[in-house]
C-alpha cells in the first residue's frame, strides 16, 4: 500500500487508500507550489497527470465535486445541463474547507468528513499514472489511473471538459 507511510507522511486521504488497499506513492514538494506546471515538474509528471479536485455549490447549498485532469477546462453549460441546474458556481474557499475539511491545493475525493456527489470528466481515465490532493499542501498521492478509480468505486464518468 503506501510506501513511507510514517506518522508524518499520514492523512486522511492516505488513509482512506490504506483502508481500501489501493497502492501510492507520497510526494512531498521540496517548497511552496505555485502552478500546475511546477508540481507537475517535480513529480516528474505532465501537466495532465495531474488530477484536480473540483468543488461547486449547487442550489439549496448541495455540491459536488469534479475531477479533471491537469489545465482541462469545465464546460459551465455542459455541466449546467448534466446537473440540470440553471445555476452553480465554484464554491469558495471557506466553503471547500468546510465540505471537504482540506484547504484548496489538497482536496481530494477520499477521507471526506462527509460523502459527496463525485463526476468524473473521460481526461481522468486517458493517463497511466496519476497524482491527486493528499489533502495537505505541498504534498500529493501518486497512483495509476486504473487504482484511482477502483478507489472511487461508483462515479459518474462524462465529458465536463471544454
Amino acid at each position: 500500500m503506501g510506501q513511507g507511510n510514517s506518522k508524518v507522511d499520514s492523512t486522511p486521504v492516505t488513509e482512506a487508500l490504506d483502508e481500501l488497499n489501493i497502492p501510492y506513492r507520497f510526494f512531498r514538494h521540496p517548497g511552496k507550489v505555485t502552478s500546475l506546471e511546477q508540481a507537475a515538474s517535480e513529480r516528474g509528471q505532465r501537466p495532465e497527470q495531474i488530477i484536480r479536485s473540483l468543488v461547486f455549490r449547487l442550489a439549496k447549498g448541495s455540491y459536488v465535486m469534479v475531477l479533471v485532469a491537469g489545465p482541462s477546462q469545465i464546460s459551465w453549460p455542459g455541466l449546467r445541463a448534466y446537473l440540470g441546474q440553471s445555476r452553480l458556481t465554484m464554491a469558495d474557499e471557506a466553503e471547500i474547507l468546510s465540505i471537504t475539511g482540506y484547504p484548496i491545493g489538497a482536496v481530494s475525493p477520499f477521507g471526506l468528513p462527509k460523502p459527496i456527489r463525485i463526476l468524473v470528466d473521460r481526461s481522468v481515465l486517458q493517463e497511466g499514472d496519476v497524482s491527486i490532493g493528499s489533502g495537505e499542501r505541498y504534498t500529493t498521492v501518486i497512483l495509476k489511473g486504473p487504482d484511482l478509480m477502483r478507489a472511487l468505486g461508483t462515479v459518474e464518468v462524462d465529458q465536463f471538459v471544454k
